[in-house]
C-alpha cells in the first residue's frame, strides 16, 4: 500500500487498496479523459466521500457507493484514484 501521511492526521492511498467497510475521500483521478468525465458524472469528485463496499468472489469488480448510488470498479480503473483515508 502506497501511504503519503499528511499534516491533518490524514493519509494518501489508491481507492484500490481500501478494504470493504473503510471510508474515504476522493483526491484525485489519474485516468482518460472520457472514463475520468463518466466517473464523475457518477459522483467521483474530488472531496466527495466513498464507501468500499463488498467485491465479487474472484475480487473484481469490487462496489463502491457514493451520492446514494453503488457503483462496480474494476481493479484497474479504482487503482487510478487517489483518495484519502482518516488515519
Amino acid at each position: 500500500m502506497q501511504v503519503d501521511f499528511k499534516s491533518d492526521g490524514s493519509l494518501k492511498a489508491l481507492l484500490s487498496e481500501l478494504r470493504a467497510g473503510q471510508q474515504a475521500v476522493v483526491e484525485s483521478l489519474d485516468l482518460p479523459d472520457e472514463i475520468a468525465l463518466r466517473l464523475m458524472e457518477l459522483g467521483f469528485l474530488p472531496g466527495h466521500a466513498i464507501h468500499v463496499g463488498q467485491s465479487a468472489p474472484g475480487g473484481d469488480p469490487r462496489i463502491f457507493r457514493v451520492d446514494g448510488s453503488q457503483i462496480a470498479l474494476r481493479h484497474e480503473t479504482s487503482s487510478r484514484i487517489l483518495v484519502r483515508v482518516a488515519a
